[in-house]
C-alpha cells in the first residue's frame, strides 16, 4: 500500500498576493523560490529551493468559502504515486489531474468534501513554476521520466 511521506505543500486563495508575500517573507522569513506575475502567484519555502521547492503557494482570488486551493502530501517514489493512482481508480475518487510540474510527479483528486489535494513525488530536477505537462502513469518509469519537462 502506498503512504505518504511527509506534508509537502498547502496553496491558499489570498486577498492580496503582495500583502500576504510580505507577510510570509518579512515575518515568517520564507523566501520566494518562484513568482509568476502574469498570474499572479507566489512560491515561498523554508527550505532551499532544491530540497523543497515551495511549501506554500499564494494564488489571488480568495472569495468568502474559498481558503484551501490544494494541500500536498509528499511520496518517497514514482511507484508510490503509480500505486496511489491504482487505488484512486477502484476506489472511485474522482481525479482532477495528473501532471509533470518538472519537479515533481503528481496526482490532483478530491476529499470527501470536495477540497483539492495532491500526492507527488518530487523528482529532484529544479525547474521553474508554475509549469504542468500531462502524465501518463500507465507508461513505464523509464517513459515518464524522459518526458517530465
Amino acid at each position: 500500500m502506498p503512504r505518504v511521506t511527509s506534508l509537502g505543500h498547502v496553496g491558499l486563495y489570498v486577498r492580496d498576493v503582495e500583502r500576504s508575500k510580505a507577510f510570509y517573507r518579512d515575518i515568517l522569513g520564507l523566501k520566494i523560490s518562484d513568482e509568476n506575475p502574469s498570474r499572479g502567484t507566489v512560491f515561498m519555502t523554508a527550505k532551499d529551493r532544491l530540497e523543497e521547492h515551495h511549501e506554500l503557494l499564494l494564488i489571488p482570488g480568495r472569495e468568502d468559502g474559498k481558503v484551501i486551493q490544494q494541500i500536498s502530501f509528499r511520496c518517497a517514489s514514482l511507484s508510490d504515486i503509480k500505486e496511489f493512482y491504482r487505488v484512486f481508480l477502484e476506489n472511485k475518487i474522482p481525479i482532477n489531474r495528473i501532471v509533470s510540474h518538472g519537479n515533481a510527479v503528481g496526482i490532483y483528486f478530491q476529499d470527501p468534501d470536495g477540497n483539492q489535494v495532491e500526492v507527488y513525488w518530487p523528482t529532484g530536477i529544479d525547474w521553474p513554476q508554475p509549469f504542468g505537462k500531462p502524465v501518463n502513469l500507465a507508461a513505464t518509469d523509464e517513459e515518464i521520466l524522459a518526458d517530465l519537462t
